[in-house]
């Protein structure tokens, strides 16, 4: 069994590397030379219980959410059912 002070370093390392990441990808976005005549494209999944919410602004964004979706609830089965945190 996993220690418990592992898991809330893991978590915390975690959570720090995105926010390092969120601010790399706004100061890449700021100095980068680009005309801004791009086009935006966004999707996401919403999971509430086991039952997911997917959205997205194309086929391709919404095909790639549902894939997404379809891995969370396999991960949370087999996090919750099959390795003992019941």
């Amino acid at each position: 069994m996993v220690n418990s002070n592992t898991i809330i370093l893991a978590g915390v390392v975690v959570i720090i590397l995105g926010i390092l990441l969120i601010f790399l990808g706004t100061a890449l976005q700021i100095t980068s030379k680009s005309g801004g005549t791009g086009e935006v494209q966004a999707g996401g999944v919403v999971m509430i219980g086991p039952i997911p919410i997917i959205f997205g602004t194309n086929k391709n964004i919404t095909t790639i959410s549902i894939v997404l979706a379809i891995i969370l609830m396999v991960l949370a089965y087999l996090l919750f059912y099959r390795w003992g945190f019941r």
